[in-house]
């Protein structure tokens, strides 16, 4: 049996951390499975070596900050083979070039082309444990690129699809998938099984435990994931097709959205305006039209650029930078509208005020104000769990 085993930052931030997680690793070649370990950078080293770049340049030299930034997951790597050795576990740590991970050229978000596999089958052969640095890869010219964040998760996803692995399992700070964060809400309830769907849907609405990128990964591949506690052993929570069907499966929140409201100089420059954002990399989410007024809802960090963009079409435009955004997601929901109706109910019994509603085959969100976020979150996980 192959397995990918992935930890992240907060798994590996301290020389104990980073002794368990080559425990866990030599616990899974001691049950004759044959092991890849993807690494994070430790704990918060990734914004350190950011924080570090922009004293030196406002705008550092993308090129160069993916060189810097990739030095994190080397740390890590080296560091979890120095331990597996210690544990004797023979291991080689490799880079994301040395592993064959090939990108396109896009510093800072690269998307991964393709998977040299020989030289990772043939340390896999020798009896090793591969470590290998997550978030990274090489180019066409041979300059390292960095793959965005949570770009660790995906480079999970991508060698257990290319190596055929039979799961990915993904170690983090917490057991597996809840209804909620549990550190946030502290009635979450922790679930056993959840589908691809839904978990891909929790990912791109601001559930941090696993990346968007990675889950469409072992989608399309159909690889198995599970979500496991790097801390405790025990049950975690496995993502495959399928799952058990329930009308809520968790609940999740962002809260760093903004609205804007747009009123064209001529209504027909709706679809103009919409095309323009989309050109520039501007990813609008929920977006209604009534009246010759579009509303639309999009990151907070992407708000000014999107109002310097839109004021090239004229009209006016109103910005509300003070958002957030509250979804629901199951499996269930698809074809009723049952869900969505407890969902806003719950919130009005809670006076909030909605300020956009989307409505899709296995989710609900909503636009809230910020300083309503918690207090909404709490209103529809109770709705639903408890």
């Amino acid at each position: 049996m192959l397995t990918v085993i992935k930890f992240g930052g907060s798994s590996l931030a301290s020389r104990e951390k980073v002794e368990n997680a080559a425990r866990i690793a030599a616990r899974e070649r001691e049950e004759g499975n044959r092991v890849v370990m993807v690494v994070s950078a430790q704990g918060d080293s990734t914004d350190e070596l950011m924080s570090r770049a922009h004293e030196l340049s406002a705008e550092p030299d993308l090129r160069e900050l993916d060189v810097l930034l990739s030095a994190g997951e080397q740390i890590s790597m080296a560091l979890a083979a120095i331990a597996l050795h210690e544990l004797g576990v023979p291991a080689v740590s490799l880079c994301g070039w040395q592993a064959g991970i090939v990108t396109d050229g896009e510093h800072g978000g690269a998307r991964v082309r393709a998977v040299h596999t020989e030289r990772l089958k043939r340390e896999l052969d020798a009896g090793r444990v591969v470590v290998a640095a997550g978030f990274q890869g090489i180019d066409e010219k041979g300059d390292i690129t960095t793959i965005g964040r949570g770009g660790s998760d995906t480079t999970a996803a991508v060698l257990a699809a290319a190596l055929g692995a039979d799961v990915c399992r993904i170690y983090t700070d917490v057991h597996g998938v809840y209804s909620a964060d549990p550190r946030e809400i502290t009635t979450a309830v922790r679930h056993g099984e959840i589908s691809y769907d839904e978990m891909l849907e929790l990912a791109s609405l601001g559930a941090k435990v696993l990346h968007s990128r990675a889950v469409d990964i072992a989608r399309r591949e159909g690889t198995a994931l599970e979500v496991l506690s790097s801390f405790e052993q025990g049950s975690g929570t496995r993502i495959c097709a399928g799952g058990e069907r329930r009308e809520v499966t968790a609940v999740t929140s962002d809260a760093a959205v903004a609205v804007l409201r747009v009123k064209p100089a001529e209504p027909q420059n709706v679809a103009e305006l919409l095309a323009r954002l989309a050109g520039e990399g501007i990813a609008t989410d929920m977006v209604t039209c009534a009246g010759g007024e579009l509303a639309l809802s999009l990151p907070s960090e992407q708000a000014e650029k999107a109002v310097q963009s839109l004021r090239e079409g004229g009209g006016e435009i109103a910005l509300d930078g003070d958002a957030a955004k509250l979804s629901a997601v199951g499996a269930g929901m698809a074809g009723s509208p049952r869900a969505a109706a407890r969902m806003l109910a719950a919130l009005r019994r809670e006076k909030i005020e909605i300020k956009m509603v989307y409505s899709g085959e296995i989710k609900t969100s909503v636009v809230v104000g910020r300083e309503d976020r918690r207090r909404g979150l709490e209103a529809i996980h109770k709705e639903f769990f408890e």
